[in-house]
């Protein structure tokens, strides 16, 4: 991007803020480092104006042993639009390019993601992993496992009055996030004998392994999946694909990192080819690769309100 910064006047409302991601627009893949301090530089201080009622949260809650074992639970309360009975859930699993990114890589972002569903009647979880080199493949989608197991057995205690409806359980992942949800119930080295989740949403999601000249995280390929190009394709979600056990929303933004949509898309067109139907794919428009998650709960309801749909076709409450 050349040193260019985007002009932020303060305060702006969430249509301004979708204006400056379109403004950037594909100059977004020239320097997408600085792209991404630019979208959080947007982002952070319209969040921030966000209403801080409407949810209850319990944080760094340990799920495993290592020390990004950690998990928050977003709950609404009472009032802010749940649902009698119990509560649907979500599951939200941050990026990073498999070797950086916590599940709260501000004060903002990206507990925006577990805010927006619990203000939406839904109890909102979200989930920190261990990174590469220290956790190569499939180490990510194992700590999926984990946290996934963890929620199982420990939601109800920290979800209030009412509980979780573990029959209705939504895991959504970002980036890579979105990498280790898929191989979490693709493959078969890793995935549970009998699905936990009812559905998934893979939001920009690396579900091919490249190190392609203008892939910008194939150091973190490299990093996660190891040296050996041979082994890529057979361990990256792609080659599972058609093991996909729940229905499944693909998901793309607009100005998206290099190749990602395209893999986003492959990945739709052979689940649509498996079951002789399309399925669910969104593109984002006038969003990029950071915006697509950062806009949540600005009150920019252009994602949010299709995985909220999305979630209530899966498996209606009675």
């Amino acid at each position: 991007m050349d040193g260019q910064t985007l002009a932020t006047p303060a305060p702006i409302d969430w249509l301004a803020a979708r204006g400056l991601m379109r403004g950037l627009g594909p100059r977004w893949v020239e320097d997408i480092a600085a792209g991404r301090r630019a979208v959080l530089d947007v982002y952070t201080p319209l969040l921030a104006r966000a209403p801080a009622d409407g949810f209850a949260v319990e944080c760094d809650l340990a799920y495993g042993p290592h020390a990004r074992h950690r998990l928050d639970v977003y709950r609404p309360t009472p009032g802010a639009g749940a649902a009698r009975g119990r509560a649907p859930v979500v599951v939200f699993v941050h990026g990073g390019g498999f070797v950086r990114g916590d599940r709260n890589a501000n004060t903002q972002i990206y507990g925006n993601v577990p805010r927006y569903f619990a203000r939406h009647g839904c109890i909102a979880v979200n989930v920190e992993y261990r990174l590469a080199p220290e956790a190569p493949f499939p180490g990510g989608a194992q700590d999926i496992a984990l946290a996934m197991a963890w929620i199982r057995a420990n939601l109800d205690a920290h979800a209030g009055e009412g509980g979780a409806d573990l029959s209705r359980v939504l895991l959504i992942g970002h980036s890579a996030g979105g990498s280790h949800v898929a191989s979490y119930l693709c493959d078969p080295r890793v995935r549970p004998a009998t699905p936990e989740v009812a559905g998934a949403v893979l939001i920009s999601a690396r579900l091919r392994a490249d190190v392609l000249p203008d892939n910008p995280n194939a150091p973190g390929v490299v990093a996660y999946y190891g040296e050996d190009p041979a082994r890529y394709a057979s361990d990256a979600p792609m080659a599972h694909a058609e093991a996909m056990p729940v229905p499944v929303m693909t998901v793309v933004a607009e100005f998206e990192n290099p190749h990602l949509d395209t893999y986003a898309l492959e990945f739709c067109h052979r689940l649509s080819v498996r079951d002789a139907r399309a399925q669910r794919f969104v593109q984002v428009r006038d969003h990029n690769h950071t915006s697509i998650v950062a806009h949540i709960d600005t009150g920019d309801d252009s994602l949010g309100r299709e995985i909220l749909q999305f979630l209530h076709e899966l498996n209606p409450s009675p």
